[in-house]
């Protein structure tokens, strides 16, 4: 017995060989052991092969002609796209009308009523000054354009990503689903969706709501479904005990214990629609962005400024207003029907007063400019920081980060052999998920092979990866120092607000001034970009610990880091793990940017397609993108299935 015993002993396999991580990566050796001779016999070189590579030119180029050929005559067109243009157009022309009916007086007025009766005086007396501001400035006109395309876009946004988030909250599959689906419409570039939009719609109103959409509805269903699947499970248990049903359940407990989440998929759905005022210009939209566009035509620095600063002013108002409401609990004097009916009452005899007294047009007189003193400022920037600044100035930086980071880095992926690419990628996404989770990642990323965009998307995955580390080292800390200290984080709340919300356009230039052209001054406005998301997720996933677990910390005598590393990181993992989700979609949306300030790579790509007309050369980078996008977020991103088994 004892011989069996020892024989028994002898023959089990090695501690370490019981790991499911080291198991997974003996599975995946195996395999690669018998593919990849067989891949460098077949297809030698280090770049993807051009055997592998797909043509989609021609038949792109086909579904364009066609498209131009049936838009005014197919049914397609005449009986569905037709009908949502038009309702789009007559909503966001009937909002505009009653602005403009209303006058500048009245919509101050009714915009400080309603925040007094939701918040009190302080907001009152903010979201007063932030519409006057709109009019110091002489950007009333455009002020109310982008107000009006901006309600019914965010309206649509939110009813369209809450839906999605119900739908992803509630069952796993349509979770599986729809997480490509959203990554998609949120790592797809503006740019290289507005083509054929354009050419379904036309260049205007129609086409700039739907591409808003497309890009602002998918944080409010990521955050929907977050709070739905974090709801506490001793609440729902207890409700469901009452013998309640599916729906009052769904009502009564999950929506309630989900509030805070869907505030913020309201407050991130609001930053990212204003965000896309400027590009919305470019297809007609009109508005504060179009104002935008034509000063940056010009390099005029200033008047970009003094048409972006009242969408900044927009995106807090409706922040702090909306934020404000959701925070209302039933019985509070906000909520009486008659208090609202006051307040409505009193804002229209303000509205009416003003149009009796002629109060409609805000008088040219009262406007400011302020284009001239801030390009001098801007000018003063470039002659003393860019080469004359602390340590060597911003032209320095820049380039030493260029050469010691983003070059190494670009190299290096381009001179791996691309079947060690995948086994990478591979390995990557099944250590922290299933077998599923590592073929969708190397699926994706040898779709941008048979794209024929392999060493453009390396070039592209090198800046990304820059910017999501840098993102991430800053929000991560940012984010911690916010959820500790509520003065920090309302010091930083209209800070993130600005950095969100300001149109990329609009700090482009003095980024280049700064940072000259070329990739480093990409991965920087990158950061500014993804940034704030960040920060707001990862504060609001600490803030959302359970406090009976930091109170059995300190009971236990543990110090402030103590807490942190081990129960509030912990219990926040998977706010922390959105947050990165949220980083690297963000930073690949702005990817565009880094084509039109010498990133090169898909993002020059993309704009080269929209500019030449050329729908296949900017749907292809477009979609090495989204394939890029993917695949980052399945080697980023643990499963359901890893998260309860710990495989």
């Amino acid at each position: 017995m004892a011989t069996l015993t020892a024989s028994t002993r002898k023959a089990a396999p090695p501690g370490f060989l019981t790991h499911p991580a080291v198991r997974k990566l003996l599975a995946l050796a195996i395999a690669a052991a018998v593919l990849v001779p067989l891949a460098v016999t077949q297809w030698g070189g280090a770049t993807w092969p051009s055997a592998l590579t797909v043509d989609v030119s021609e038949p792109l180029g086909r579904a364009s002609d066609w498209i131009i050929d049936n838009r005014d005559s197919h049914p397609l067109f005449l009986y569905f796209f037709g009908h949502v243009s038009n309702v789009v157009v007559l909503a966001v022309r009937a909002v505009y009308l009653a602005l403009l009916a209303v006058g500048w007086a009245g919509v101050t007025a009714i915009g400080a009523l309603v925040a007094w009766r939701v918040a009190g005086v302080r907001l009152a007396l903010g979201t007063a000054a932030a519409f006057l501001a709109c009019g110091l400035l002489g950007m009333w006109v455009p002020t109310m354009q982008t107000l009006a395309l901006m309600v019914v876009a965010v309206l649509a946004s939110v009813v369209v990503g809450a839906l999605l988030g119900l739908a992803a909250g509630l069952s796993d599959r349509m979770d599986r689903v729809l997480r490509p689906v959203l990554d998609t419409m949120q790592v797809l570039p503006a740019f290289a969706y507005l083509l054929p939009v354009v050419l379904v719609f036309g260049i205007g109103v129609p086409a700039a709501v739907l591409a808003t959409v497309v890009y602002a509805a998918p944080p409010m269903a990521r955050l929907t479904s977050l709070g739905l699947r974090g709801a506490d499970k001793e609440v729902l248990e207890a409700v469901e005990s009452l013998g309640t049903t599916a729906r009052q359940r769904l009502l009564t407990a999950r929506v309630p214990l989900a509030r805070k989440e869907l505030l913020l998929g309201v407050n991130q759905t609001i930053m990212m629609a204003l965000s896309m005022a400027v590009i919305a210009s470019v297809i007609g939209a009109g508005g504060l962005g179009d104002r935008v566009y034509q000063a940056l035509a010009s390099v005029d620095v200033g008047a970009a400024l003094a048409a972006g600063i009242p969408i900044v002013l927009l995106a807090v108002v409706l922040d702090r207003v909306t934020g404000a409401a959701g925070e209302q609990h039933d019985g509070e004097p906000g909520r009486s029907p008659l208090t609202w009916l006051y307040a409505l009452g009193a804002a229209a005899a303000v509205a009416v007063a003003g149009r009796l007294a002629g109060f409609l047009d805000w008088p040219d007189g009262w406007e400011v400019n302020i284009a001239e003193p801030v390009n001098r400022a801007v000018d003063w920037m470039t002659a003393h920081l860019y080469s004359g600044g602390p340590v060597g100035g911003t032209a320095d930086w820049a380039a030493h980060f260029t050469s010691w980071v983003l070059n190494p880095l670009r190299d290096g992926l381009q001179w791996l052999p691309w079947w060690s690419v995948l086994l990478a990628v591979a390995a990557l996404a099944w250590l922290i998920g299933t077998w599923r989770t590592a073929l969708t990642a190397v699926l994706a990323m040898a779709a941008i092979g048979v794209l024929g965009v392999w060493n453009p998307s390396l070039d592209t995955l090198s800046q990304v990866l820059a910017a999501v580390a840098v993102t991430l080292v800053i929000g991560f800390a940012t984010g911690i120092a916010a959820a500790r200290s509520d003065r920090f984080e309302r010091l930083l709340r209209p800070v993130l607000d600005v950095f969100q919300t300001m149109p990329q356009f609009v700090y482009l230039i003095p980024v280049v001034a700064l940072f000259g052209v070329g990739r480093a001054p990409a991965v920087a406005a990158a950061v500014v970009y993804a940034l704030p998301a960040v920060v707001r997720i990862t504060t609001q996933g600490l803030r959302q610990v359970d406090p009976a677990a930091l109170e059995s910390a300190r009971s236990l005598g543990a110090t402030s880091g103590q807490q942190l590393r081990q129960v509030q990181l912990p219990l926040a993992r998977p706010a922390l793990l959105l947050a990165v989700n949220q980083g690297v979609v963000l930073v690949l949306a702005v990817v565009i940017i880094g084509g039109l300030v010498g990133g090169g790579a898909l993002g020059y790509q993309v704009v080269f397609g929209l500019a030449q007309g050329d729908l296949a050369s900017g749907l292809v980078a477009g979609a090495a993108i989204v394939c890029l996008g993917l695949m980052l977020d399945r080697v980023t991103q643990p499963t359901a299935r890893r998260t309860r088994k710990g495989a």
